[in-house]
């Protein structure tokens, strides 16, 4: 029998070099099985689950959640018999590890090949998925906050359902609400949770953070009290109280990690994973393009009619007004390849794309990710509504493959959905250009000579000047402003 196998981080692609362990599954002395998830782990990218690519009983676990591990780190000992140590496992015994290169090209090797050691949610068979949603099943049944790790002897086969027993244990499925309340403070246990079969949600917790930030009772005013804008708490109110700890709340869950409580009633929240990669590609936008915005109020009551006929035609498409609006965004990049395009900084050089790779912003509880169609330009209308519903439910659930979250040449942003009704968006570098929609609201609006009600939005276009003037930037904006108005426009040109 050989001593205990260590089991690496492995490469986990796209140029990342480390992740931050969010959850263990297993716990010293637990008996694993070959493929069955052992921790979570969050990169720059995604949240995905690594699978033990060895049987045996765990010894050791070489750190601890929260803790940011580089790739070819150790992760975890397992002491296996000598019989069941897989041959390219990504495993080694005791013995000195290998260079950090040659691990990661190991592990690059196994993922082409398609082992055991392809991370759940970035592989291609449908049975590592099956065994996610087994997992959860048995995380949701466990009734325990911290939900325990499932052992490979007694994983159900069914999720769980809803209307749960009344006097069973809240439970606590998302490690953002659990980080989210173990940072405030709250006990989980005593919350009365509003999610589907007793499962504590995120505003439960929020909730509960709010009403334990009310002071009993008014407390004069002290000298010192005033705080500026934005210290929330510091004001000394029941209303700033309460903005203040929701604005930290929202900051915590939408940032992807937890914060630390400290400094009074401040929540510090450190910019890590998917919120720390947006800053630092948003702040670089900043930086180096000099962006311009341009923008136009167009009356989308003909796309919307269109959507409906659509609708009627073809229910199983499922075309919405966001497939809609990037089939046309495709369009008109074909016609203005200017804005299809990226700034080498270094050649000095413009280098323009033959290929359309749309991107389009997602809201998800781990921060705002920007998902990514590849060849938008070879799909039908029915094809790219089929992959925006696909890669929104990727990104939410925190699967998405890092090749699907880079490599856009284009973006289209519809914060339209938070009710708003214009933005002068920030370029998502290294891209030139990127549309931005707001709202679509009944206004008085002139139409064959008449004052009517019709159905008008604002679009604007932010577009690095460094790639086009305003010219080109303004005959793309009017052209899909025109196929808004006219939906014919755009037949013209598909």
């Amino acid at each position: 029998m050989s001593g205990p196998a260590v089991f690496r981080l492995p490469d986990l692609g796209e140029g990342l070099t480390e992740a931050e362990i969010v959850e263990w599954k297993v716990a010293v002395g637990d008996v694993v099985a070959v493929d069955q998830p052992v921790v979570e782990v969050e990169t720059a990218k995604a949240a995905v689950e690594v699978p033990s690519p060895v049987a045996g009983t765990v010894t050791e676990l070489y750190a601890e959640a929260g803790t940011v591990v580089d790739v070819g780190a150790p992760l975890l000992a397992v002491s296996a018999p000598a019989e069941n140590a897989p041959v390219d496992g990504g495993v080694r015994d005791a013995a000195p590890a290998p260079p950090a290169e040659r691990m990661k090209e190991h592990y690059r090797e196994e993922e082409r090949a398609g082992s055991g050691n392809v991370l759940v949610g970035y592989g291609t068979g449908s049975a590592r998925r099956s065994r996610r949603a087994a997992r959860r099943a048995a995380r949701a049944s466990a009734g325990s906050p911290d939900a325990a790790a499932p052992r490979a002897e007694a994983l159900p086969t069914e999720a769980p359902r809803t209307g749960a027993p009344r006097d069973e244990a809240p439970r606590v499925i998302s490690p953002v609400v659990r980080r989210l309340a173990a940072a405030a403070g709250i006990d989980v246990g005593a919350l009365t949770p509003s999610g589907p079969g007793g499962v504590v949600l995120r505003r439960d917790v929020e909730s509960a953070i709010a009403a334990a930030s009310r002071p009993p009772e008014p407390r004069p005013a002290r000298a010192g009290d005033a705080a500026g804008p934005g210290d929330g708490p510091g004001t000394g109110t029941e209303a700033g109280v309460g903005a203040g700890a929701q604005d930290g709340v929202h900051n915590g869950v939408h940032g992807g990690g937890g914060g630390s409580a400290g400094d009074g009633d401040l929540i510090r929240v450190p910019l890590r994973g998917v919120r720390r990669t947006m800053a630092e590609r948003l702040s670089r936008s900043r930086r180096e393009i000099p962006e311009a915005t341009t923008w136009v109020e167009v009356d989308a009551t003909a796309l919307l009619r269109l959507k409906k006929d659509i609708a009627r035609a073809d229910p199983g498409a499922r075309v919405g007004t966001l497939a809609l609006l990037a089939r046309i965004c495709v369009a008109g990049l074909r016609r203005f390849p200017e804005l299809n395009a990226s700034v080498d900084a270094e050649r000095q050089e413009i280098v323009r794309k033959s290929r359309i790779h749309l991107g389009f912003a997602a809201q998800t509880e781990r921060g705002l990710v920007v998902p990514v169609i590849r060849d938008a330009h070879l799909m039908t209308l029915a094809e790219l509504a089929a992959a925006l519903g696909e890669r929104t439910a990727e990104a939410r659930e925190g699967r998405a493959a890092p090749e699907n979250l880079t490599g856009g040449t284009f973006t289209l942003n519809n914060y339209g959905v938070f009710g708003v009704d214009g933005s002068a968006p920030i370029i998502n570098h290294p891209e030139a250009a990127m549309l931005g929609v707001g709202r679509i609201v009944e206004r008085p609006w002139a139409h064959k000579g008449k004052v009517r009600l019709r159905k008008v939005t604002q679009l604007s276009l932010a577009f690095d000047h460094r790639v086009c003037d305003g010219s080109a930037a303004g005959g793309f904006l009017r052209f899909v402003a025109d196929c808004v108005e006219r939906p014919e426009v755009l037949v013209a040109h598909m």
